[in-house]
């Protein structure tokens, strides 16, 4: 099985580096969190989904669980599921052996090789399912294979992704999805609530460090594709908790002055500054049922575990 690849309009290792060399250039340092995901930041990144201070993966897992007979009642025969961002499509499997009539699963992630091998795990699980990956951006512009027999098309969107987005993001991105989904759309979404920043800064900052090694990872790939010299020694994870904008925020901490090679340019680093890497919005659910509905999307049906730390809604076209 081999994935559809969508490249960018420059190749992606020139995507990268333009990336580093402008974000690396602000006062406030910042990466695009979607380079945190080559394979293997991926697979570290399934890793957290695993660790004890890590919720949202067992919570959304819970709820999913929970509705997906409901979920089963609205979404009718012959669908096509169509996910973004998809990673290891751990969560997604319980979609697939309850939405039993689906005629495809369009898994879309940025990653090439992990998600072939995601794909091709869940067709042996799923023989009888139509698989078709495709490697993406998914906040890029990028076309879905062609689902001739399917009536209709679902999004997917589990993890609070979301969160990773600014609002302009949300927007471009769940109206993008209107023209992707096509008539007959409906649309999944996991998102994270807003909480405690004592079971919040855990969840990012795990005891056995397994956070701080996706965050530096970044810096091997910089090293490995950029031609860089980055000690990762020289830098320490720190995530923290922005109450005014509602996120979690990661960044990499400069333990000392210090001068960096990037691609034939040379970049400065102050003891104690940082690269902002990414963002984990915590959301009200009165927040993004308006962001939902600005992009065009009504809320039909929202479920929330127990002790609403996590929320999966079923969302229809305005």
């Amino acid at each position: 099985m081999l994935a559809e690849k969508h490249p960018p309009a420059s190749s992606e290792l020139d995507a990268f580096e333009q990336d580093v060399i402008h974000g690396l250039s602000q006062q406030q340092k910042t990466l695009p969190c979607r380079w945190l995901y080559d394979d293997r930041g991926s697979q570290l990144f399934e890793r957290i989904t695993q660790l004890p201070e890590y919720y949202p993966t067992r919570t959304e897992t819970a709820i999913l669980k929970n509705c997906v007979s409901d979920l089963a009642q609205h979404i009718g025969p012959q669908a096509a599921l169509i996910e973004y961002g998809a990673g290891a499509s751990v969560k997604t499997q319980i979609l697939l052996k309850h939405l039993t009539h689906l005629s495809a699963y369009v898994p879309i992630d940025v990653s090439g090789d992990f998600l072939e091998d995601t794909a091709q795990r869940l067709q042996q699980t799923f023989s009888h399912l139509n698989i078709q990956p495709v490697i993406a951006d998914f906040t890029s512009p990028f076309t879905l294979p062609a689902l001739g027999n399917s009536r209709s098309k679902v999004g997917f969107f589990p993890g609070s992704t979301i969160g990773n987005l600014s609002d302009d993001e949300i927007h471009s991105f769940l109206t993008a999805a209107h023209q992707h989904l096509g008539d007959n759309r409906q649309f999944i979404l996991g998102f994270d609530l807003h909480k405690s920043a004592d079971i919040l800064i855990p969840a990012y900052n795990d005891a056995a460090g397994v956070t701080a090694c996706f965050n530096l990872n970044l810096l091997d790939r910089i090293n490995r594709e950029l031609n860089a010299n980055f000690s990762t020694g020289g830098f320490k994870h720190d995530a923290r908790w922005n109450e005014n904008e509602s996120r979690i925020e990661m960044h990499l901490v400069s333990i000392a002055k210090q001068r960096i090679t990037i691609a034939g340019k040379t970049i400065e680093f102050e003891k104690g500054e940082s690269i902002h890497t990414e963002n984990s919005r915590k959301f009200c659910l009165d927040s993004i049922k308006t962001l939902c509905h600005n992009a065009n999307w009504a809320m039909r049906k929202v479920w929330m575990d127990s002790d609403n730390l996590f929320a999966v809604a079923l969302m229809e076209p305005l």
